[in-house]
């Protein structure tokens, strides 16, 4: 009888190590699936923020291009009004309308040379940017000198751009009696004040 106990109690001692053994080897399995995830996890998750880089990215791109077209028409329908209300405010004579359309030409190229040098910056401001944000480089500091340039540029285009309009509105103007030259004067400061053009008509 104490043979038998013996021979239970000892087969119980198995069975208990082998559930000890089974435990410890399903224990084992889940940490080294829980270590695998946590690798393939912290591998995917700096993807996934290169990917939501990359959109955030296009949707700026997306804007900054819908925001130029809108800005476009909206230069050209300031434009087309600007001159509507100088040449209304002129009440120019059948001899005097000879002359207009030389001065309509230069204010549009005027408008149209502002609208492209906003353009070209803004290019060049989106470049400099993706640039830095794909070499996830910090963004370096302005080049005063690249600055001066592209300002001198600027304005050496806009005096032209003044230039050909106070060549192309000198016969005009001429023509004028006293109250049209000072509503002439009036109108074109007025169109230089504010506005998308920057003061362009006044300043350049």
């Amino acid at each position: 009888m104490a043979w038998i106990n013996i021979r239970a109690t000892s087969n119980a001692i198995k069975e208990v190590a082998m559930i000890n053994k089974t435990l410890a080897a399903g224990t084992i399995a889940l940490l080294l699936a829980g270590a695998s995830t946590g690798a393939v996890l912290a591998q995917s998750a700096p993807s996934r923020d290169h990917a939501r880089s990359e959109m955030r990215m296009q949707d700026r791109a997306q804007d900054r291009a819908k925001f130029r077209e809108n800005r476009a028409a909206d230069v050209a329908a300031f434009t087309d009004a600007r001159i509507a209300a100088l040449k209304a405010g002129l009440k120019l004579n059948a001899d005097q309308e000879k002359n207009w359309p030389a001065v309509e030409t230069a204010l549009r190229d005027l408008a149209k040379d502002r609208a492209m040098q906003m353009n070209a910056r803004a290019e060049r401001r989106e470049a400099a940017r993706a640039n830095v944000q794909g070499n996830d480089q910090a963004r370096p500091a302005p080049d005063a000198i690249a600055r001066m340039r592209d300002r001198a540029d600027a304005m050496t285009a806009r005096a032209a751009g003044l230039k050909k309009l106070a060549d192309a509105s000198e016969p005009l103007y001429k023509s004028l009696d006293d109250g049209q030259k000072h509503r002439f004067s009036a109108l074109i400061r007025m169109g230089g004040r504010g506005g998308m053009e920057h003061h362009h008509w006044r300043r350049g």
